[in-house]
C-alpha cells in the first residue's frame, strides 16, 4: 500500500526538486508570508504539517527567511551528471502498482485544513526525468486534491517534470485567481526555457482552467491535454439533480460521495487496474472481488474531500469556469489532445468532444467508449501510451520522430501483444529462422547482429501482416527496438474524427515507425538503430491477385549507399504465409470497377502523399486502398533472416552507383531465394495447420513452442 510519504509538496507555492532541474532555483517564493517551511525530501508537507511513514525521522530544513532546499552543491552536481538521456527498451512504467484505493487513502492526509492557498506539489514517485524533459502541470478536477494522476506518476515522471496543483478543501479562490496562478507558473517556465513546450493537463474542471490559460497566452508553446473537460457543465446530465444535492440536510450529506463515486467512474474498471486480464477467469474474479471489497469502504472518505459547503462552492466554480473557458475558445492556438469517455454519467463528454474538435484549431481526439468520467483512474488507460500514440510528445518546438521517440514499456508490450495480438498469434503461430556467419540456419534470430546500425530489408506481406510478430520477436529475444520506415499517410490523420478510438495506427507510432524520408533514415543510422525497410513499399503490401511473394522494387539502390556511409550491416529476409491466412477476393483493379467504391477511393486518396510519384512502372503505382479478404483455416507464418552483409569499410566502393547496384540486386535475389526456400520447406512442417497445432498444444505438458521443420 502506498503511503503519504511517496509525495513531496512545497507550500504555499511550488518547489523544484534539485534532481528535476539542472538550473538553480532553490529559493521558494512564499505567497502567504515568510512563515512557511520546508521539510526533508523523504516526507510531505501537507497543509502545514509534515506527514511521513516514520515521523520520528522528520528533519525540517529551515534556513532563515529565505527557505532553501537542503541539498548540497555537490549533490546537485552529481544528480545533474546522472540524468539519463533516453529510456531503456521495455522499461518499467509502474502501471498497476497504484490504485484508486491509494488515491483515497493518501487524500485523507492531504486534505487536512490549514487555511492556505492553492499550491503545487511534485510527486516523489515521478522520480528523475530524462534530460531536457518538458514541464507538465496537472490541473485537477472538482476534488482539487491533485492526485488524479496517481496511476501514471511513475510513467509520466520519466519523461516530464510533473507538478500537480492542490486546491485545499476550504479554499475559496475564484476561477480567475486560479487562472492567474497557473498563468504565472507558465510564464516563468517559458521565460526560463523558451524553446521547450509546456504541457497543461486538465481533468474535468482542470480542463476549463487549461483552456483559459491557453487562450490568454497564445504566443507560448503549449500542449493542452483535456480529459472529459467540464466546458459542457451547462449540459450536464446531473443539472436536474443539483438543486436536490445542494438542499440535502447535513445528516444525509454522507450519501453524496457514494452517489458521486458511481456517477463519476466505473468501480469495476477502477478495481481492475492491478489485475492481469490474461489470467484464467477464476483468478480474475477472485482478485476483482478482493479489490472491490477493499475499495468500497474507502469511498466514505469522499465526504471529507468534498464536504457540503465545499460542494456548493465547487458547483458555482464549475459554472463560472465553463462560461469563462467557452467564451475564449477562439483564442486557443495550442496543440490540443482531447480524451473523451463514452460512458461519462456526469458530463456529455462524447458530444463535447465533437463540439471542441470543430471549434479548436489544432485538436486531436481519442474516444474511450467504455470508460466513465474518471478516465485516468480506470483500467486500460495508460496516459503516456495515449500521448505517444497521438504524436503529442516532444521536447522542442517541433516533433522529431527520432529524437523524441520513447521506447515501449513492459506494460505496453503486454497490452499490445499478450492481450490485443493474442488471437492473431494463435492463428499464425509464427516461426523465425536466421542465418549465422558460417551460413548455418538456426531457429530464432541469433544470426541477426545485436550491435547497430543494422538494416533489415525484406518482403512486405499483404496488409503488412508480418510486422507485429517481427517487432515482438526482437523485443522479447534481443531487447531491441526495430524502427520501421513507413508510408507518410500513417502519420497524417487525414480522416481524423472526434470519435477516433485508440487504433492500430497509434500502436505503429508507439512501436517506432517513422515516415519514409531520407532525413529520418539518416538520423536512424546515426543513432545506430535496427531499421526495418521495405523497398517494395505500399505497392508490395497492397498487391493484386496472383502477385503474392513478388518484389516491386525501384531501380535506385540508394539505401545501399546510405547504409555503406554508416558502415551498417544489411540483413535480407523473407516471410511467407499470407496465402495460408486469407484469400484476396477483391484487389484494387476489382474495386475500381465498382462505381461507388471507385468514387470513394478517388476521394479519400486524392490528396494522399505519394513518396514514389514520378517513378516508372509498377513501383510508382502506389494506390492506397483496403482489399477485401476471405479468411482461411489458418496455416503458419515462416520468417528467415539471411546471412548478414557487412558494408563497413566498403563506403568508397559503394559510392560508385554501379557497385551499389550490384549489391542491391544481390540483396533482392537473396530475398527471392529465401521465400522460395520457405515455400518448399513448409510442406514438411507437420504442424502447419492450426488443427494439428491445437492438438499438439492440448497434449503437450507443459505447452511450449510448437515444433516445425528442421532447416
Amino acid at each position: 500500500m502506498a503511503s503519504v510519504s511517496s509525495f513531496r509538496v512545497a507550500l504555499p507555492s511550488f518547489v523544484l526538486k534539485s534532481e528535476c532541474k539542472s538550473r538553480n532555483r532553490a529559493q521558494i517564493q512564499c505567497l502567504t508570508g515568510p512563515d512557511s517551511s520546508m521539510v526533508s525530501s523523504d516526507s510531505v508537507l501537507v497543509n502545514g504539517a509534515s506527514v511521513v511513514g516514520d515521523k520520528s525521522k522528520i528533519e525540517p530544513l529551515i534556513n532563515g527567511e529565505n527557505r532553501r532546499l537542503g541539498s548540497k552543491v555537490e549533490e546537485k552536481k552529481s544528480v545533474k551528471d546522472d540524468v539519463k538521456e533516453q529510456l531503456e527498451v521495455l522499461w518499467d512504467d509502474g502501471y498497476g502498482t497504484e490504485t484508486v484505493k491509494d488515491y483515497l487513502e493518501i487524500s485523507k492526509e492531504m486534505i487536512r485544513p490549514d487555511g492556505g492557498p492553492p499550491r503545487w506539489f511534485c510527486p516523489v514517485a515521478c522520480g528523475q526525468p530524462l534530460k531536457d524533459s518538458p514541464v507538465l502541470l496537472f490541473l485537477p478536477g472538482i476534488d482539487g486534491v491533485g492526485l488524479g494522476l496517481i496511476l501514471h506518476h511513475k510513467a509520466l515522471g520519466k519523461v516530464f517534470e510533473v507538478r500537480c496543483m492542490h486546491i485545499p478543501v476550504y479554499d475559496r479562490t475564484p476561477f480567475e485567481g486560479l487562472v492567474k496562478l497557473v498563468e504565472k507558473t507558465v510564464r516563468l517556465e517559458h521565460a526560463s526555457s523558451p524553446n521547450k513546450p509546456i504541457y497543461l493537463l486538465g481533468e474535468s474542471f482542470g480542463g476549463c482552467l487549461a483552456l483559459a490559460v491557453a487562450a490568454r497566452n497564445p504566443t507560448i508553446d503549449l500542449v493542452v491535454i483535456l480529459v472529459n473537460p467540464a466546458t459542457s457543465f451547462g449540459r450536464s446530465q446531473l443539472q436536474p439533480l443539483l438543486p436536490i444535492v445542494e438542499s440535502l440536510p447535513d445528516g444525509l450529506h454522507f450519501t453524496v460521495p457514494y452517489l458521486l463515486s458511481f456517477i463519476m467512474g466505473d468501480p469495476m474498471k477502477m478495481a481492475m487496474v492491478n489485475i492481469d486480464s490474461t489470467l484464467p477467469p477464476p483468478f480474475v474474479v477472485e482478485q476483482l472481488s478482493g479489490n472491490l471489497t477493499a475499495l468500497l469502504p474507502c469511498l466514505s472518505g469522499l465526504s471529507d474531500i468534498i464536504p457540503k459547503d465545499t460542494l456548493h462552492w465547487k458547483l458555482k466554480l464549475l459554472k463560472s469556469a465553463a462560461a469563462y473557458a467557452n467564451s475564449r475558445l477562439h483564442a486557443v492556438k495550442a496543440e490540443v489532445l482531447l480524451l473523451a469517455s463514452g460512458k461519462d454519467n456526469m458530463l456529455p463528454s462524447g458530444d463535447e468532444a465533437r463540439r471542441l474538435w470543430n471549434l479548436l484549431q489544432n485538436c486531436r481526439v481519442r474516444y474511450f467508449k467504455d470508460n466513465g468520467h474518471t478516465l485516468l483512474l480506470e483500467d486500460g488507460v495508460n496516459l503516456l501510451t495515449i500521448i505517444k500514440g497521438a504524436l503529442r510528445y516532444r521536447r522542442s518546438r517541433r516533433h522529431d520522430y527520432v529524437s523524441d521517440f520513447l521506447p515501449p514499456s513492459m506494460s505496453e508490450l503486454k497490452r499490445a501483444f499478450d492481450q490485443q495480438n493474442r488471437l492473431l498469434r494463435f492463428g499464425a503461430s509464427p516461426i523465425m529462422f536466421s542465418t549465422l556467419e558460417n551460413g548455418k540456419i538456426v531457429k530464432g534470430i541469433a544470426g541477426v547482429p545485436n550491435e547497430g546500425p543494422v538494416l533489415l530489408v525484406g518482403y512486405h506481406m499483404l496488409m503488412g501482416l508480418e510486422l507485429s510478430f517481427l517487432i515482438e520477436e526482437f523485443l522479447r529475444e534481443k531487447n531491441i527496438m526495430v524502427r520501421g520506415v513507413a508510408h507518410p499517410e500513417l502519420f497524417l490523420e487525414r480522416r481524423a474524427s472526434p470519435s477516433d478510438e485508440f487504433s492500430y495506427f497509434d500502436w505503429t507510432r508507439i512501436y517506432g515507425a517513422v515516415p519514409v524520408t531520407a532525413s529520418n533514415l539518416f538520423k536512424l543510422f546515426s543513432k545506430k538503430s535496427h531499421i526495418l525497410l521495405y523497398p517494395g513499399g505500399a505497392r508490395e503490401a497492397l498487391h493484386r491477385k496472383g502477385e503474392e511473394y513478388q518484389l516491386f522494387w525501384p531501380d535506385q539502390p540508394e539505401f545501399v549507399r546510405m547504409a555503406a556511409r554508416f558502415g551498417a550491416t544489411i540483413v535480407p529476409f523473407g516471410v511467407v504465409g499470407e496465402d495460408d491466412i486469407a484469400e484476396l477476393v477483391l484487389d484494387y483493379d476489382d474495386l475500381m470497377r465498382i462505381p461507388l467504391v471507385n468514387d470513394y477511393i478517388k476521394e479519400t486518396t486524392r490528396d494522399a502523399v505519394r513518396p514514389r510519384a514520378g517513378f516508372s512502372g509498377e513501383v510508382g503505382n502506389e494506390n492506397l486502398f483496403v482489399p477485401v479478404l476471405f479468411p482461411k483455416v489458418p496455416g503458419r507464418f515462416y520468417y528467415l533472416f539471411g546471412k548478414p552483409i557487412e558494408t563497413k569499410g566498403r563506403e568508397n566502393e559503394l559510392k560508385n552507383k554501379e557497385n551499389a547496384n550490384v549489391l542491391y540486386l544481390q540483396i533482392k535475389s537473396e530475398i527471392e531465394r529465401i521465400m522460395a526456400y520457405l515455400i518448399k520447406k513448409r510442406e514438411k512442417d507437420p504442424y502447419r495447420g492450426i488443427i494439428d497445432r491445437t492438438i499438439y498444444q492440448a497434449i503437450s505438458a507443459p505447452p511450449g513452442q510448437v515444433p516445425t521443420f528442421d532447416p
